[in-house]
């Protein structure tokens, strides 16, 4: 299969570190790019809106792609009037919801291609971290059993500031100790491309164009990609 005709790069002026230099880091969101729980984040905020008598459906869920907990609950309650402890609250509810369902995860959950595409980054030397807005991408991480394939993992509890601030991506390159300007981003979702462009990072994303567009490189899945083809795709955005 010809993978190539699925990659596609950006059409708009985006930042780029230059010159390219060697890959020395690599930075991962986690949903969605490694593994996708995303029906069952759905499927935790549906219960919760269902509590709060709030229509909520599967498109109001892709709007929340990449947005921290808080922000999605209050795109959610929209114009309901909600106390501090009240979303408190709120936000304690729907994570444990989701907990509950991810306690079923297991190593099968995790994408096709993302194995052995870590695995082939690790044999050549580059560092890996996970850049997840999540405060549960440990315990997803542990369920996927690729901690061993890790150096490093920031989460949403470990910078104040999150996506699209380049917080986060930077506070993950600091971990494997390599320069923004040679680490590579794998996000799914825009606001997680802002972030690491803006903290001056090679963005690749995974998906659908039409999500992805500023992005450096866009290519469908981890199945697709080698390290060959990362190193050359980027060579052609400079």
């Amino acid at each position: 299969m010809d993978h190539t005709t699925k990659t596609t790069f950006s059409q708009t002026k985006v930042p780029s570190p230059t010159p390219f230099l060697p890959i020395k880091g690599a930075i991962f969101d986690l949903d969605g790019v490694l593994t996708d729980t995303s029906e069952l984040h759905y499927l935790a905020w549906k219960k919760l809106a269902n509590d709060e008598k709030i229509s909520f459906t599967q498109k109001d869920n892709e709007s929340l792609r990449g947005i921290p907990r808080r922000e999605s609950l209050l795109l959610i309650l929209k114009d309901k009037k909600a106390s501090e402890s009240e979303i408190e609250e709120m936000m304690e509810r729907k994570n444990n919801y989701y907990i509950n369902s991810i306690s079923t995860l297991t190593k099968k959950d995790l994408l096709p291609g993302a194995r052995d595409f870590l695995v082939n980054l690790r044999a050549i030397g580059i560092k890996i971290a996970i850049g997840s807005a999540s405060k549960n991408a440990r315990t997803v991480i542990e369920k996927l059993d690729i901690t061993d394939l890790l150096d490093a993992i920031a989460d949403g509890s470990s910078v104040k500031n999150q996506k699209p601030a380049p917080d986060l991506f930077l506070y993950a390159a600091k971990l494997i100790e390599t320069p923004p300007s040679q680490c590579v981003v794998f996000e799914d979702a825009a606001a997680g491309i802002e972030s690491a462009i803006a903290g001056g990072m090679w963005a690749i994303g995974i998906g659908p164009k039409s999500r992805l567009e500023r992005a450096h490189v866009v290519f469908q899945d981890l199945e697709e990609i080698s390290v060959k083809k990362m190193n050359e795709s980027l060579t052609r955005v400079t």
